[in-house]
């Protein structure tokens, strides 16, 4: 499964499943910082960066509050995703 995760301006192509709120909260804290060499936590071994996907193949979106406003291009992708059936859960906490 392919999806994307919306942080504020910034969001991320994932492959793996469907995070709950909580992983998607971890998951837009752990990918919004640069760990250069460092290993991937066991707890985000579900999710890998995508550089490069088709929109026709997400499955899956998640929005999780932050600071600045969801791009223009972002938000035509989620409302793409969205006429398509793709329902697009928005959590209700942001990162800390």
């Amino acid at each position: 499964m392919v999806g994307i995760l919306v942080h504020g301006n910034n969001h991320f192509i994932l492959s793996g499943p469907e995070p709950t709120e909580a992983q998607a909260i971890a998951a837009a804290r752990h990918f919004s910082v640069i760990k250069i060499g460092e290993p991937v936590s066991n707890s985000f071994k579900h999710w890998e960066i995508r550089n490069k996907e088709f929109r026709e193949n997400l499955e899956w979106a998640v929005v999780v509050p932050g600071d600045g406003e969801i791009s223009p291009g972002v938000s035509k992708l989620l409302g793409e995703l969205a006429n398509r059936g793709v329902m697009i859960r928005a959590c209700t906490k942001g990162v800390a």
